[in-house]
């Protein structure tokens, strides 16, 4: 027997687990039946979402009980009535109100989707502990990425809050506009940023989000393995292998990298609401137009985070229509009307939302790169970060299981925290597993299989084969593709795929344990037999244990409340103004700090014609451009260019020198 008929066969078995996204399956008898009566519509034109044809079906079914029940009674071959139904007939319970709620609350408590959701936000708590230890006063990784974005968090709640025309415009890197746009902004946090105020509130608001954004991640590859047709084992590997993949640790500073789960929950979204499976293909009696609108506002929330991975999505939802439009024309004689009038305006209207909020997103980049030339990347930055494909197989240091063992590996990368790209061994065994033995027809493993070495050759930048047939076209020709500089996070796309492969291997794996069940007497599995089913979750799991540290935010400087701007925090450097932006999130006072992705000309000048503040031509200079207050950070002064500044007399006019905490507080 082969994989795919051993997949027809176990249909029946599998009826709860290989069930898209709507919870349901169809049975091993019927499913061809069905598919074949679907497609059959949509040849012949189907009705309005599939929905028309059975209302009528359904009215006609019920018209002709009706006419039975009343006009046929006591005619040879139908039952008699009950005689005694006359005398006491038993009324139909009716339910009230407070128990039709207590009955609704209980299935939505036990339904598949909500205990998903829960179970991805319990292992979530669990995979990134510690990081809910101390979730005030420690950030993940390091405190310097994670210190922007948890300012950048607090600044979108701010502004909307306060002045939202003026949100583009931010406190940082005075006197430069556009500055929020010098890098990913989390946008779609905004409403998270409406809540609290000041550094405490915006570390606990980053750790809470970082949670969240893995059990988002799990959930959302989960329910797309699910509505493609794996069973809810195969969806959990899908889900855990996505979000916890252990090249994923190496990001564990960057918030804008981790926050993917919009991608793999768009997509199965739309796939609902298109009534598409992999493993069942198109079923038109399963559209559904409000899904396929829900998934589009999904993507268009996605991409609202940030450019870093939501413009490849972008241009692969763009390449996807693309291929369903053409398929669509060759297809239109026998495929008149595939969608239906409600889901193709759902589809309309949905991809114009998301096209309208890629371009409004993406005007003040296009700014940015006209105002500052130097923001652009070039091939050199690319070739930079392009890692070998030894890059597949290493794993980063925040790795509990491979991180000690893989220390070698990683001293010969040149920038190993974005060439550490290993999704996990256990990961590669169950996809190489799945291109033999799957759910999935065979058509379908070698798309996947494509789609894996193509985001694999993608990731590997200028590495593979100079990039010339690859990565340098779409740096070259595509809108935007320029301003990524890494493109080791490709993986995110093989990850993803490598995830439905496994899906398919487990799934798979799981009706034949369960064919093996039913030749058991009684027929039920063992303990152990059970158990096996769970090991390939298992494993995955383990092999995306962290070891990232944790490390104490730089407490707020007292003068941080009480200074004015503009003002100027000394000594100043990429990584140091990014706690300096965090501390100013109590007022938000202009400030010429800040840090990104690259560096204004403007900052560099401040830099350098402050390195002898506060002699009169430094501080000529500051005043020239608006700042009123220096604040010196006393402790942060020895290896910088301003060590000793201190020492030197403050003799300008109109200059004052004033102790505030630990720091010096200079008043221009």
């Amino acid at each position: 027997m082969t994989t795919e008929q051993s997949g027809k066969a176990g249909g029946g078995a599998e009826a709860a687990d290989a069930g898209p996204g709507d919870g349901t399956a169809d049975e091993a008898t019927g499913g061809e039946k069905t598919e074949a009566r679907d497609q059959g519509a949509a040849d012949t034109g189907d009705a309005e979402d599939g929905k028309d044809g059975d209302a009528a079906a359904g009215d006609a079914a019920a018209e002709k009980a009706e006419s039975g029940d009343k006009g046929t009674t006591g005619t040879a071959g139908d039952k008699p009535a009950d005689p005694w139904s006359a005398f006491g007939p038993a009324p139909e319970p009716v339910l009230g109100r407070p128990r039709r709620a207590v009955r609704a609350v209980g299935r939505f408590l036990v339904h598949e989707w909500t205990l998903a959701a829960v179970a991805a936000l319990a292992l979530a708590a669990a995979m990134t502990w510690p990081t809910l230890r101390y979730p005030r006063h420690t950030l993940p990784q390091d405190y310097w990425d994670p210190s922007l974005q948890a300012w950048q968090m607090a600044w979108s709640g701010h502004i909307l809050r306060t002045d939202p025309a003026m949100l583009w415009h931010a406190n940082t890197f005075y006197p430069e506009n556009w500055s929020f746009a010098f890098s990913d902004t989390l946008l779609g946090y905004a409403p998270a940023g409406l809540i609290g105020v000041g550094p405490e509130h915006a570390v606990l608001r980053y750790n809470i989000m970082f949670v969240l954004a893995h059990a988002l991640a799990a959930f959302g590859a989960y329910v797309l393995a699910r509505q493609l047709g794996a069973g809810r084992i195969g969806g959990a590997v899908a889900g855990a292998s996505f979000a916890y993949a252990p090249w994923l640790l190496a990001q564990a500073g960057h918030l804008h990298i981790l926050s993917n789960g919009g991608i793999p929950l768009a997509l199965a979204m739309l796939a609902r609401g298109h009534g598409w499976s992999l493993r069942y293909g198109y079923r038109p009696r399963r559209r559904h137009a409000g899904w396929a609108f829900a998934g589009w506002l999904v993507a268009a929330w996605q991409l609202s985070l940030g450019f870093g991975i939501g413009l490849p999505f972008a241009y692969m939802l763009a390449g996807t229509v693309l291929v369903a439009v053409v398929l669509w024309f060759v297809r239109r004689r026998r495929v008149k009307r595939p969608f239906g009038r409600r889901l193709f305006l759902a589809d309309v209207f949905g991809g114009l939302v998301f096209a309208a909020v890629g371009a409004a997103l993406a005007v003040p980049y296009f700014k940015v790169a006209e105002l500052h030339p130097n923001a652009e990347r070039t091939l050199g930055d690319i070739a930079l970060y392009s890692p070998p494909a030894s890059g597949f197989f290493t794993a980063p240091a925040e790795s509990r299981v491979w991180g000690g063992l893989h220390e070698g590996a990683r001293a010969v990368l040149p920038w190993h925290p974005e060439m550490t790209l290993l999704p996990g061994f256990v990961l590669y065994a169950l996809a190489a597993g799945g291109l033999f033995f799957s759910v999935w027809r065979v058509r379908h493993r070698i798309f996947l299989l494509a789609g894996v070495l193509v985001t694999m050759a993608l990731a590997m930048g200028t590495r593979f084969f100079g990039g010339r047939f690859t990565y340098v076209p779409l740096f070259d020709y595509l809108p935007g593709w320029s301003g990524l500089r890494t493109p080791g996070r490709m993986m995110l796309w093989a990850t993803l795929l490598l995830g439905l492969l496994a899906a398919g291997a487990v799934t798979a794996f799981c009706m034949r344990v369960r064919e093996l069940a039913a030749e058991r007497v009684p027929p039920w599995p063992g303990p152990w037999l059970r158990l096996a089913t769970l090991l390939p979750l298992a494993l995955v799991i383990v092999e995306g244990l962290n070891a990232t540290p944790q490390p104490v935010v730089p407490r707020q400087p007292a003068a941080m409340r009480t200074v004015d701007g503009p003002m100027l925090v000394l000594p100043s450097s990429q990584n140091l103004d990014q706690p300096v932006m965090l501390w100013s999130t109590d007022r938000f006072q202009p400030m010429v700090n800040g840090g990104s992705g690259f560096t204004p000309r403007s900052q560099a000048q401040i830099r350098e014609a402050t390195v002898s503040f506060p002699d009169y031509a430094s501080v000529d200079y500051l005043r020239q451009i608006g700042v009123k207050n220096v604040v010196v950070l006393r402790d942060e002064l020895a290896g910088t260019p301003w060590e000793g500044m201190l020492d030197r007399p403050a003799d300008t006019p109109g200059v004052t020198r004033e102790q505030v905490g630990e720091a010096v507080v200079f008043r221009l």
